[in-house]
């Protein structure tokens, strides 16, 4: 009886430990565009930071089993120099990454150091980071556009299409939804362009992008449109400014003509 109870008193305190450890990892999540904008802050952050020298940012993600130091002593680290003109560290140590991609999917961890050595201080701070990203493929008088979401892990997201608040008829893959139109279906060809969007859910959380119909044909018109709205306005301006000219001459003859008389007449 006594050796069970040590066993049970071990087990309770591992997992007490475990609770205590898992409790002491903050974490935060973000699901953003592709070509956005994300400001992920350093939740553990201490006051005593001096231009965030003891911060480090360090990336991963579920396609490698290598970290990447993004940041740690004051500056863009030298790992991350083929995105260093997408990062940036703000006053507060938070990160900065503009221009998302879905390579930029995955979790961030901000650690705390003091001392050189530098000795960890606190419990790490991480954020999940997912992009979602939407391509449109064109192919003779279809189209077909794909919602996709590269998450830091496996998938826990819900992906559809809506246009309004009606589900469209889709093929749905993990992580991924596809919905096919005609070039001259109503859907598509829609001036509405708030309609249409890629819906992403997990629990209760929901967000919807807007994929921005973008018409060749209407692109052209508007092209168009504005060559001729700023030709018009050019000749318009030539042909004032020409005006202009001819009557400041005549006037200009005018006054000369009525000198002369004046003098003559003297």
């Amino acid at each position: 009886m006594t050796t069970q109870f040590k066993w049970i008193k071990f087990f309770s305190s591992v997992l007490l430990m475990l609770q205590v450890t898992a409790a002491a990892v903050e974490h935060s999540e973000f699901i953003i565009r592709d070509g956005g904008e994300v400001t992920l802050s350093c939740e553990n952050l201490k006051d005593d930071q001096d231009k965030c020298k003891g911060t480090v940012w360090i990336f991963s993600n579920s396609n490698t089993a290598a970290t990447l130091t993004l940041f740690e002593h004051g500056k863009i680290h030298q790992e991350a120099k083929n995105k260093s003109d997408r990062l940036s560290v703000t006053a507060n140590c938070s990160l900065v990454i503009k221009k998302l991609t879905a390579e930029d999917a995955g979790w961030y961890t901000c650690r705390q150091f003091r001392g050189n050595p530098g000795i960890q201080q606190g419990p790490d701070a991480v954020v999940y980071l997912s992009v979602v990203s939407i391509t449109e493929y064109k192919d003779d008088n279809t189209v077909t556009l794909k919602c996709s979401v590269s998450t830091y892990k496996e998938c826990k997201y819900t992906v559809k299409w809506l246009y309004g608040n009606k589900d469209l008829k889709m093929s749905q893959s993990t992580c991924s939804a596809s919905v096919i139109f005609t070039t001259s279906d109503y859907i598509y060809t829609s001036t509405n362009s708030e309609m249409l969007k890629c819906q992403v859910t997990h629990g209760g959380n929901v967000q919807e992008f807007i994929f921005r119909i973008q018409s060749s044909n209407q692109e052209t018109g508007w092209c168009w449109w504005r060559f001729i709205i700023v030709a018009v306005g050019l000749a318009a301006l030539i042909t004032a400014a020409v005006v202009v000219h001819i009557w400041t001459r005549e006037a200009g003859i005018k006054v000369q003509l009525y000198e002369n008389v004046v003098c003559n007449d003297e």
